[in-house]
């Protein structure tokens, strides 16, 4: 059963419709009580950093989730600023992040000569996953993905990172720690190339 995570933040429908699409159970949770026998999790996240924390802190689920991905080691995915919020901190926002991995997001350089940076980061871009992985495995290497951001997550350790994207220089796009999955991107926006990798992480 895959359970997204319901705080107000999101394409919540768009990743029920797709995994109802592919045969796959689903559920939304909004609260502890429904969440406590959840086998794999998807965190969207659209918004700020702050705004994200201080919504997900007063769902009343907060305690639950790091007891599920700290403790249970059940496998979770973050989306977008869902990604964003597992790191230490930002440097969007003043807020403690959820700390299940180690790293920071930091904010892209807009200096740059001729061709200066435009942000935020919108559209189609390639992700470029650096070795073998499940979350990408059918997926051609040069796959595209949705992008809409301006903070980037920043990996402290080179094993953290699962695939790279070009912006003016390369980004880490995915990353992950032990159970703990996180996308820049919205899969849910990525047409077949964001079912499957959906459907992979289902898979997992």
């Amino acid at each position: 059963m895959i359970s997204v995570v319901d705080y107000g933040l999101g394409n919540i429908l768009a990743f029920v419709n797709i995994y109802k699409r592919l045969n796959i159970p689903v559920e939304v949770v909004s609260d502890k009580d429904h969440l406590s026998s959840a086998t794999k999790l998807i965190l969207p996240g659209v918004g700020s950093f702050d705004w994200a924390m201080a919504r997900l802190n007063e769902s009343g689920m907060r305690a639950l989730l790091d007891e599920l991905v700290i403790d249970r080691k059940v496998p979770i995915l973050g989306i977008c600023v869902g990604m964003q919020i597992m790191a230490k901190k930002s440097q969007e926002g003043d807020m403690d992040g959820l700390c299940w991995i180690d790293a920071e997001v930091k904010k892209f350089s807009e200096s740059g000569g001729d061709d200066k940076m435009q942000l935020p980061h919108m559209g189609w871009n390639d992700v470029m996953p650096i070795e073998s992985n499940t979350l990408f495995q059918h997926l051609e290497r040069d796959a595209r993905f949705y992008f809409l951001h301006s903070y980037y997550f920043a990996h402290k350790q080179d094993n953290q990172i699962m695939s790279q994207t070009d912006y003016h220089g390369m980004f880490t796009s995915s990353a992950r720690q032990e159970n703990v999955y996180g996308v820049q991107f919205h899969p849910e926006k990525s047409h077949n190339w964001g079912i499957q990798l959906l459907k992979n992480f289902s898979d997992i």
